[in-house]
């Protein structure tokens, strides 16, 4: 639903902003000079590190200031024409905001949105978030505008009520828009939302290092579905897309017990307990945040959970090409050191698979896991699902 008091505004000098647009205005607030995983600060919500060499916010979606990030190195150290680059510009949603030297991806085909129309160059926190989080959730699984007074957060497992005759709304899951959201400067020819926000929980302390244990978000129902507001043919739920991926659709037994059992390449033997954040499905087609909380500290998978989006990709940005939570297109993303124990690989010693990151780079955008959570020469985490 669209209306001036929605949006804080995206054009340069608007008077009434704080920023010279509106994603610079919400980083004031969400960008920080943190030098620990989180700022040491695991209920932190900055989602952009400032002046750091290397990321250090932790949150599910991910740390812009990968975008910053650009990597080229040589497969081949004596083939000068192997040379391969890692942009900057490929490893997050490139936000517009001009005050943290943000600015629109320009080698975007059709300077849109892939698989879809949105402008690039309008691209900012309030196009996915409503900054005054109108959407609220009712009771039966309904997200609308209007209804009674939002009473809490949906992002931690609270649910509507109705007490006597009022309506007890909480907020959709972190500000997302919904049906018929659309910032008033858009132009007249970008349609509106057509999805409304997903369902998901997580836990509080969201933004830390998973060194030792891992951030869980249930994602539930519209996870997917709501990516789609965007990017309307990558994987179309609708016409079973052009892509090997069928999000939404169950995952069945024999893709849940591989899930399950897998522990690193060449061990299956895993009982269960295998969630990882590294590559996280969509609970079922749960349209409860109670439901959903309750399943964060459940480990394992079922045949009706799904592949999301979100399964491969962070909403925000990461510290690998396409936004993936995990690295690709290469053989393995562990060594062996001298010692024969697992390492990350070295751009020196192991060009192809390091791709130009440091170890400490490697190990931070995997949410500084030691090599040692996984085996020696463990391939890439789509093994998850399709171990061989």
């Amino acid at each position: 639903m669209s209306d001036p008091a929605s949006d804080i505004g995206t054009a340069r000098g608007n008077p009434l902003l704080s920023g010279s647009d509106s994603s610079s205005v919400c980083l004031k607030c969400h960008a920080a000079q943190d030098t620990l995983p989180g700022g040491g600060n695991a209920n932190s919500p900055h989602i952009m590190s400032l002046n750091q060499s290397i990321p250090v916010e932790r949150t599910p979606g991910g740390d812009f200031a990968w975008l910053k990030k650009s990597w080229s190195w040589f497969p081949i150290p004596t083939d000068p024409t192997s040379r391969k680059h890692s942009d900057g510009e490929r490893h997050g949603h490139n936000i517009v905001a001009a005050d943290f030297g943000y600015f629109a991806d320009a080698s975007t085909v059709g300077n849109v949105a892939p698989g879809g129309t949105y402008p690039v160059d309008q691209l900012h926190c309030i196009s996915c978030h409503d900054p005054h989080g109108k959407y609220r959730q009712l009771p039966g699984g309904i997200f609308d505008t209007g209804g009674g007074p939002i009473t809490n957060s949906g992002s931690y497992g609270a649910e509507p009520s109705v007490i006597g005759s009022t309506v007890y709304t909480v907020g959709a899951y972190r500000l997302l828009g919904g049906v018929n959201y659309k910032p008033t400067s858009l132009a007249a020819n970008i349609p509106a939302f057509i999805e409304p926000p997903m369902f998901a929980t997580v836990e509080t302390t969201y933004n830390r290092s998973e060194d030792t244990s891992d951030v869980v978000v249930a994602y539930g129902r519209g996870s997917s579905e709501w990516c789609r507001n965007c990017h309307t043919t990558i994987h179309d739920i609708i016409s079973g897309g052009s892509f090997s991926h069928n999000v939404g659709v169950p995952l069945g037994d024999t893709i849940a017990n591989i899930y399950n059992s897998y522990v690193k390449t060449g061990d299956l033997t895993g009982v269960g307990g295998g969630f990882t954040s590294l590559v996280p499905v969509q609970r079922g087609n749960i349209a409860s945040n109670s439901s959903l909380y309750n399943l964060l500290s459940t480990s394992n998978v079922v045949f009706n959970d799904r592949v999301t989006c979100l399964t491969c990709h962070r909403a925000h940005a990461s510290g690998w090409d396409k936004i993936l939570r995990f690295p690709y297109g290469i053989d393995f993303m562990t060594v062996m050191d001298v010692s024969g124990n697992p390492a990350y690989p070295d751009p020196i010693t192991n060009p192809a698979e390091a791709m130009g990151r440091t170890q400490a780079e490697f190990q931070a955008a995997l949410y500084d896991r030691p090599a040692s959570k996984f085996g020696v020469f463990q391939k890439v985490l789509c093994e998850k699902c399709h171990a061989q």
